[in-house]
């Protein structure tokens, strides 16, 4: 495995106009890659009324984007040790460019979403190669300055994402949610080019696990798929969603066995034996999903059922990504003298308190109302990635770090794909419980009377009563799915905090990333 090499005789770090500019670079390097994975959540309703095809069938722009970024992560250390980290950055960068480009041409569902694959693909090494690449150019004493930087882009790219999306999807054509990256891709790689290749690291041949990496994708893509296909397909009594789940179940089993025994394997399962590795990684990836499982839901309660255009629907979740701006910094300072423990406890009790507030939505809450809870989740986000990551890489020697991140990513955004689909279905499953149970209440006797006498006043025949009745309670339905979903995802946060409590308080982050 290979990372930034700043130990001795390796480059020294950058300074002054050189150091920020490159700073600022591999940011955007994170920004873009994040941005993407949720700048679609509010513009599929446009983009499925646009190709065609129904709002349930769109979620895969979303889920296939984040699977083929997932199962490409744990290449990133392969990638960097053959080709080194510069060049294996900057390359993912223009691949990810150019298939921005490629989904913003995209003619119907079946070619954007293949595409969408292939710029997921192609950008699994930005986030931990920009991660590295930051924390080489930082001096050791600032390293938690650099995990400050990658913090407030990997937190404010899922916020804007939403509003970006919205504002495009609402005054432009959608396509331009991904043609928006080509400058910023252009201008990304070739700063990072000028300023860093003098700084590559040392490459050589190695061998790659060519069958771990098949076992990988074929049990991650099996999963995703039996996820995504289960809604429709009423999951366990259909024979293919069945099938798809014992074969993901039976290359999981096969994957994990190889990848213990192989020499050379994609993913370094050893890493798990620390304490903190496996307990950080878990609840980081827990916190995660839950996270990513309400910013995509959120906007499509608002569109669908609440009459909100997609930019109002971003513009709801703005505030969270301004409080986490301005709490960061201070949140990195904080991180070299507060046990990172307390900080992850403050971010999980934040998010528990965020969506225990929006559990108490009515159809008639205003936009002040939906705004409010985000601003305690940008609480929580100021700390959650900082202090994870912290606890995380607590521990691990310096050259499998880069394995580590890139384990810890790959985990991470995976469960974020997995997360997306199961929170669309189960919406949608609530969403129909309390619709029938509505419909016993209302659907008979004097409710039903009482209604229907009051809309025949307004000049409703008995056919519109009915119709007018049953959008009211298709409204409150999903208003009751959303409030169960949002008081889950509290009590999960409160239970993330027992896990990491059984961590070991971490060291302050510094000390060099070293080539292996």
């Amino acid at each position: 495995m290979a990372g930034p090499a700043a130990a001795e005789g390796g480059p020294p770090p950058l300074a002054g106009g050189a150091l920020a500019v490159t700073a600022v670079a591999l940011a955007f390097g994170t920004f873009m890659q994040v941005l993407d994975s949720t700048i679609a959540n509010v513009s599929l309703p446009t983009i499925a009324g646009n190709l065609g095809v129904s709002s349930d069938t769109s979620t895969w722009i979303i889920t296939a984007f984040a699977v083929a970024n997932g199962v490409a992560v744990p290449l990133t250390g392969w990638l960097m040790g053959r080709f080194g980290v510069v060049r294996t950055f900057v390359t993912s960068v223009l691949l990810f460019t150019l298939a921005s480009f490629l989904c913003g041409i995209a003619w119907n569902l079946s070619s954007l979403i293949f595409f969408r694959v292939l710029q997921g693909a192609v950008s699994g090494p930005m986030i931990p190669g920009s991660q590295a690449l930051l924390i080489s150019i930082f001096p050791p004493q600032k390293r938690s300055t650099a995990l400050g930087i990658w913090s407030m882009t990997t937190l404010v790219a899922p916020i804007m994402g939403p509003i970006l999306g919205g504002f495009i999807s609402d005054n432009y054509h959608w396509s331009w949610i991904f043609l928006i990256n080509l400058p910023f891709g252009v201008a990304c790689a070739f700063l990072c080019w000028t300023n860093l290749r003098d700084r590559e690291t040392p490459t050589r041949k190695l061998k790659i696990d060519t069958a771990g990496l098949i076992l990988l994708v074929f049990w991650v893509g099996s999963l995703q798929v039996a996820l995504d296909l289960g809604k429709n397909d009423d999951w366990f009594n259909s024979t293919r969603i069945v099938v798809m789940f014992v074969l993901a179940a039976i290359g999981f089993v096969a994957w994990v066995i190889w990848e213990l025994t192989d020499a050379n394997p994609t993913v370094d399962l050893s890493l798990f034996k620390g304490r903190n590795f496996i307990f950080g990684t878990v609840a980081f990836c827990a916190g995660y999903a839950v996270f990513f499982a309400n910013t995509l839901v959120l906007p499509l309660w608002l569109q669908t059922q609440l009459g909100y255009t997609a930019t109002w629907a971003g513009l709801v979740a703005a505030p969270s990504g301004l409080v986490a701006v301005v709490l960061t910094p201070f949140v990195a300072r904080l991180s070299g003298k507060v046990d990172a423990r307390i900080l992850a406890t403050v971010s999980f009790l934040a998010f528990g308190a965020s969506y225990w507030m929006r559990s108490g939505y009515t159809t008639y809450a205003s936009f002040t109302d939906f705004m409010l809870p985000l601003l305690v989740q940008g609480i929580a986000m100021a700390t959650f990635f900082l202090s994870m990551v912290t606890i995380s890489l607590d521990g691990i020697a310096p050259n499998r770090i880069p394995s580590a991140t890139g384990i810890s990513n790959f985990a991470r955004i995976t469960a974020g794909s997995f997360a997306a689909s199961i929170i669309t279905t189960s919406w949608d499953r609530r969403e129909a419980l309390h619709q029938s149970r509505l419909s016993e209440a209302v659907g008979r006797g004097v409710p039903w009377q009482m209604a229907r006498d009051g809309l025949a006043g307004l000049g409703l025949n008995e056919t519109q009563a009915a119709a007018t009745v049953t959008r009211q309670m298709v409204g409150q339905a999903y208003l009751l799915a959303s409030t169960d979903l949002f008081r889950v995802s509290a009590w999960l946060c409160l239970g993330l905090i027992v896990l990491v409590w059984l961590t070991r308080r971490p060291k302050p982050p510094s000390g060099p990333i070293a080539a292996d």
